[in-house]
């Protein structure tokens, strides 16, 4: 118990008292405080007992052993932690879903329509350039204004970065003034291939509008959000909007590949002396409530940070043969033992900042003992990344470095023992840590000395970006115009963006696709069956005016 919570109970006797009377009544106060201290102290265990039993349920352990794994005494985090629960309350009101715009909702429904329509594939050996041609075309042609006015700079095979010149740069680039510094905005033009045609309720590329939803590749990632802010600069170039600042839109074309062409955008950017104040990529976006558990709210997740990427090969050689003949510990038989391994001795996990803030943020709005998790996120973060880690793989991916074996090659023929076995693994690093980190753990769970452990390709782990001050505080408030039912809270992407190729030229680099995406949409992306709800493109368009507005002070 800590001595602010409990003060010492002789504190309140005055040394004054000096008679037998009085030291008799001194005694008798003595006795009834350390009575009423004792009765303190066992309310605040049993107060501590009940929250962590309700900790326990959420996180489904008991409370003996939550408040083992956070290494604290269960009274201590009973009073505490309800302290600190009771003050844990909502910072902003929640407010009701806006009514859609009709004229704005029709028009940006017909825009996606047209931009799906260009099966605009990423994969190599399916991509056709006259689709990318195409998609040109039907920008230039629902876009007039947009392609009038901003400067375009092709760049790659078929990316294009729009230059929205700001009234207060004068045409300069170069050094611009802190309080002018431009504003990027990123998308993405190219799609996943759409295999297994057969598996889809409507036919991939048709840009079926069923008055509820437009069905298509590419809907939710990235030509919902790519219609959105194509759509809000042409609404405010309709209403004579000129910016402050510069705005650049950048729209890669190998996103779902490589981000080459996303690359030279950022090096062409570097070239040229921009310093963004704020970049903007597809990420997150605006997940049903209950996503977190407790929590009865619509939340936006922005991305602040992007966990990294690294592919390795597993390759074990021995001698080959007639399949009739095998012997043990073959090539295949040591990738098979190699693979089971690394599944086994998973990565550690933990909590990373990011995660930790986005619970507490979205807890505000929580009640009982989820509040009380929630609240005191910090001090029970162990039992917490127990419980995510068996919550399911989505949440676990919060959690640590996650392995996943990909592909696999041995013989040419089913009757030939190989001479050579191998197995990529795609790993997606941890914020925090390294390739060489990864690289040292798989080869403690393999293991063995005859399994050659290779990089193929990395991209290291971005940097976190600010969770406070002007950038995220304007974003959080664009978030809040467009959809002022949902709470914005930070997260760590999982997946790679094109952002990662800009994070050089900015701190203040976020991911956050601004549409509303239920869990049974997340499941259809770069699957079967994509869609997005027709109304949410009409919250997207008004996001990105909004942002726009608010970045220029408007």
């Amino acid at each position: 118990m800590s001595d602010d919570l409990l003060p010492d109970a002789t504190s309140r006797i005055s040394p004054a008292i000096t008679s037998p009377s009085a030291a008799s009544a001194a005694r008798n106060a003595t006795a009834q405080t350390a009575t009423a201290a004792s009765t303190a102290a066992n309310a605040a265990a049993s107060q501590g007992k009940s929250a962590l039993a309700g900790v326990g349920s959420a996180l489904g352990i008991t409370a003996a052993t939550a408040a083992a794994t956070a290494g604290i005494g269960i009274a201590a985090l009973g009073i505490n932690g309800a302290i600190r629960a009771a003050r844990h309350v909502p910072t902003e009101a929640i407010g009701t879903q806006r009514e859609a715009n009709p004229e704005v909702t029709s028009l940006a429904a017909a825009d996606l329509a047209a931009l799906i329509q260009c099966a605009t594939l990423s994969a190599p050996n399916l991509r056709d350039p006259a689709t990318f041609t195409a998609l040109h075309a039907v920008i230039a042609q629902r876009f007039p204004l947009l392609t009038a006015t901003l400067e375009a700079t092709y760049l790659g095979q078929a990316g294009v970065m729009y230059r929205w010149v700001g009234a207060g740069s004068a045409g300069v680039v170069e050094n611009q003034i802190p309080d002018e510094r431009p504003l990027i905005l990123l998308a993405h033009l190219d799609v996943v291939p759409a295999q297994d045609a057969e598996l889809w309720t409507h036919p991939p590329f048709a840009a079926i509008n069923d008055g509820e939803r437009i069905h298509g590749r590419g809907a939710l990632d990235n030509k919902g959000a790519l219609t959105a802010l194509l759509r809000g600069v042409e609404l405010l170039l309709e209403q004579g909007f000129t910016p402050q600042r510069d705005v650049w839109l950048c729209l890669g074309d190998t996103e779902e590949t490589a981000g080459q062409t996303a690359e030279l955008m950022a090096t062409e950017l570097e070239r040229r002396g921009v310093e963004p104040f704020l970049i903007l990529d597809e990420g997150g976006a605006v997940v049903e409530p209950g996503a977190l558990l407790g929590v009865p709210h619509w939340a936006a997740m922005i991305g602040v940070a992007e966990k990294g990427i690294l592919d390795v090969r597993l390759t074990s050689s021995a001698p080959g043969g007639h399949a009739s003949t095998p012997a043990k510990n073959g090539a295949t038989a040591r990738i098979a033992r190699a693979i089971t391994r690394i599944e086994k001795y998973q990565f550690p996990s933990a909590i990373p900042a990011p995660t930790r803030q986005m619970m507490s943020e979205l807890g505000r709005y929580a009640s009982g003992a989820l509040k009380f998790v929630y609240a005191n996120v910090d001090v029970l973060a162990g039992p917490l990344a127990k419980a995510l880690q068996l919550a399911g793989p989505e949440t676990a991916a919060m959690t640590r470095t996650t392995a996943a074996v990909t592909q696999l090659s041995g013989s040419a023929a089913s009757n030939v023992i190989a001479e050579s076995a191998s197995a990529t693994v795609n790993l997606r690093l941890a914020i925090g840590s390294t390739s060489e980190d990864a690289v040292a753990h798989l080869r403690r769970a393999v293991d063995d000395d005859l399994i050659e452990i290779d990089i193929m390709s990395v991209t290291e782990p971005s940097a976190v970006s600010p969770m406070d001050g002007p950038a995220w505080d304007l974003l959080n408030a664009s978030v809040r115009a467009a959809f002022p039912d949902a709470i914005p809270a930070p997260y760590v992407q999982t997946g790679a963006t094109d952002s990662r190729r800009f994070t050089g030229l900015s701190a203040c680099v976020y991911r956050f696709a601004p549409l509303r995406m239920t869990k049974a949409d997340r499941e259809h992306l770069h699957a079967a069956n994509e869609s997005v709800l027709v109304e949410t493109l009409a919250e997207g368009v008004h996001f990105i005016v909004d942002l726009i507005e608010r970045v220029d002070g408007r």
